[in-house]
């Protein structure tokens, strides 16, 4: 499944999450890591990754948790949503 995960810091926590980040490169195990985006100027950061289960995201967040907010979606390309549409509007 895919999943869209948006963070943003924490008041007072950029730069301990950025040294994190630096120094471990925020590896996602048991994760197909598609795509990371930063807006620069901006505290707002999104992640797209491919996972079998949330789990996945839910220990990332949480190993993240004191630096970080966190908003995680499971998302739908348009060939997967195009058919449940068609099913659910026929």
């Amino acid at each position: 499944m895919t999943f869209l995960m948006h963070w943003s810091f924490k008041t007072g926590y950029h730069e301990i999450a950025a040294k994190k980040f630096l120094a471990t490169g925020a590896p996602f195990p048991e994760c197909t890591l598609w795509k990371r985006w930063h807006a620069p100027g901006s505290v707002e950061r999104w992640i797209l990754l491919e996972a079998d289960k949330a789990d996945a995201c839910y220990e990332h967040a949480a190993e993240w948790a004191e630096c970080l907010d966190w908003e995680v979606t499971p998302v739908l390309s348009d060939e997967q949503a195009g058919p449940l549409i068609a099913k659910a509007y026929s």
